[in-house]
């Protein structure tokens, strides 16, 4: 019998689909845009150099200080680079290592709908119990009052997310200090996915569980290059915790990839030692994007509300159908060649909603293309 029945992603799904169609695929979230080319050649000088064998388990040492003097840089946290950053093949790797490392049989997570796929699995490969609590109906912000209602004396992990995937939500100050409170009040382990951290827009600010003291000494931060620097195929991020926590997440980190690519490694390393201010370009140039791909959809008959962040936008088609989004973003795919995320599959219990995730990573003649398409519907 199958511990994971039923989990093919729905990106792997859609993205077949779309392949298997031909159809434009906004569906998995990555740019069809080059990546910078200074660390593509980054890349090649390290395969050629020779560091093409295993790294350290917990990653370089070079890239975990320019990891943590990008966290100085722009979170204003000083971390320790031995002992409380682990490079890992992804955050997913990550997010998976921390909750096995942390959660027992028979223990309760919290996590808050919709969310991201790969969270439910690592839990109940763990042992223990997702606990779904809806996000808030519209702004998808934490509804605290029902997730404080939802702690029992078995909760042991809340995981969240922000910016948040699916929906483009952006957390407060207010939440992050709301969470703190819960996760010290209850002595809960909080799994924090902070992998958009550098897009966010209109003078919105990501803030991270490791600006907050008490939260930090609780928490796992997960990020990703791949994000950030457009290389999601490089599968390489980096987990942020306290050495007691850091070190637990070590213990099932070697036992499942060991290491990260070691050129990879390499390169994020020089790239970020020599142009350490590299993600301030990235809020102008996704919500130049995420802008273009809107206000073309203005006179569509589609509603939105613009993202606040991620590279993800959703849309609303109740004024074209009632059809259930997953049937709907099959039918688009195969008859209109445009795939999309259905969100109702990031729920345990789907509310009443018609929604669709569209991918804005995109050339401007792959957004113009995909707006065209979607105005006709």
């Amino acid at each position: 019998m199958s511990k994971l029945p039923n989990t093919t992603t729905i990106f792997t799904t859609m993205s077949a689909l779309a392949q298997k169609t031909r159809a434009m695929n906004l569906s998995q979230g990555f740019p069809d845009f080059p990546a910078p080319e200074p660390l593509t050649e980054a890349l090649a000088r390290a395969t050629r150099s020779g560091l093409n064998q295993y790294a350290p388990m917990a990653g370089l040492s070079s890239l975990r200080e320019a990891i943590a003097a990008q966290l100085q840089r722009y979170r204003q946290v000083s971390v320790d680079p031995l002992d409380e950053i682990t490079v890992v093949p992804g955050a997913t790797e990550s997010i998976f290592c921390a909750v096995m490392a942390m959660v027992k049989s028979g223990d309760d997570v919290i996590v808050l709908d919709p969310h991201y796929d790969s969270y439910v699995p690592a839990i109940t490969l763990a042992g223990g119990r997702p606990v779904h609590v809806p996000l808030l109906p519209g702004s998808f912000l934490p509804d605290w009052q029902a997730i404080e209602a939802a702690v029992t004396p078995k909760t042991r992990m809340i995981v969240v997310n922000s910016p948040h995937n699916p929906t483009g939500a952006v957390w407060t100050d207010a939440d992050l200090r709301k969470l703190e409170q819960l996760a010290c009040e209850h002595q809960l382990w909080v799994c924090s996915d902070e992998v958009y951290e550098f897009l966010v827009y209109d003078e919105l600010e990501h803030r991270s569980v490791l600006q907050y003291p008490a939260l930090r000494a609780r928490s796992f931060a997960h990020f990703s290059f791949g994000k950030t620097f457009s290389v999601t195929g490089w599968k390489t991020g980096y987990c942020v915790a306290p050495p007691e926590l850091t070190r637990e997440l070590r213990k099932i980190h070697q036992f499942v990839t060991f290491v990260a690519a070691t050129p990879i490694q390499a390169a994020l390393a020089q790239f970020m030692q020599e142009h350490p201010t590299y993600p301030d370009l990235l809020r102008a140039q996704y919500q130049a994007r995420r802008d273009r791909f809107c206000s073309a959809l203005a006179q569509s008959r589609f509603q939105l509300t613009p993202s606040q962040g991620t590279y993800f936008q959703l849309l609303d088609y109740s004024a074209i159908c009632e059809d259930s989004d997953t049937a709907l973003s099959i039918e688009w795919t195969e008859s209109r060649g445009i795939a999309s995320i259905p969100v109702s599959v990031f729920y345990a219990q789907p509310p009443a909603q018609t929604l669709l995730r569209f991918c804005f990573a995109k050339t401007d003649e792959t957004l113009d293309a995909a707006t065209d398409i979607l105005c006709k519907i």
